[in-house]
């Protein structure tokens, strides 16, 4: 159980369909039980995080100029366009 997690959350994440992906921490004094987790999507998660962070590159989309969801919206488009473009 992570800290600051009860057990009613967990039952919860259960009802719900939701998984833990994170890994143990290394240090635990207490053993962590093996349960199941699954690596290869934990493995995969620093991709979306560079994302995100390529993003705040963008200082429209940072600061929030535009006051109406779709122009927002308009600009985020484009910042993935050229985000994947510098890609190529």
């Amino acid at each position: 159980m992570a800290a600051g997690v009860s057990e009613l959350d967990e039952r919860v994440w259960d009802e719900r369909g939701v998984k833990v992906i994170a890994p143990h921490r290394r240090g635990r004094k207490r053993k962590a039980p093996q349960d199941g987790r699954e690596p290869r999507r934990y493995e995969r998660y620093w991709k979306v995080e560079r994302y995100f962070a390529w993003l705040r590159f963008f200082r429209r989309l940072v600061t929030r100029y535009e006051v109406k969801a779709e122009n927002f919206l308009g600009f985020l488009h484009l910042a993935c366009a050229l985000i994947l473009m510098r890609q190529f």
